[in-house]
């Protein structure tokens, strides 16, 4: 698996989602995501929202991932108010 291919099934399951997914040896994997559906929802809620677009591949093709979750406006918060 991918870092690419992560990217793709989180952008297929969180569709209009800006994804960013690193790895430096095809099992482990960090990803940052923004995305407008996690408006309101907990840190453990968008992981679940994130994992669910993995299915079955967490804990099989991919060993490890690690999530930093944001809605649009945190994610501008973040970087100090500058667009990415």
């Amino acid at each position: 698996m991918t870092a690419n291919e992560i990217t793709l099934l989180i952008q297929t399951g969180l569709p209009g989602a800006q994804v960013r997914v690193l790895t430096d040896d095809d099992t482990h994997f960090e990803a940052v995501v923004v995305a407008s559906q996690f408006e309101g929802k907990r840190s453990i809620q968008r992981h679940q929202m994130v994992y669910a677009g993995l299915g079955e591949r967490m804990g099989r093709e991919i060993h490890a991932l690690s999530i930093q979750a944001y809605t649009p406006a945190e994610w501008q918060a973040e970087r100090g108010g500058a667009q990415r």
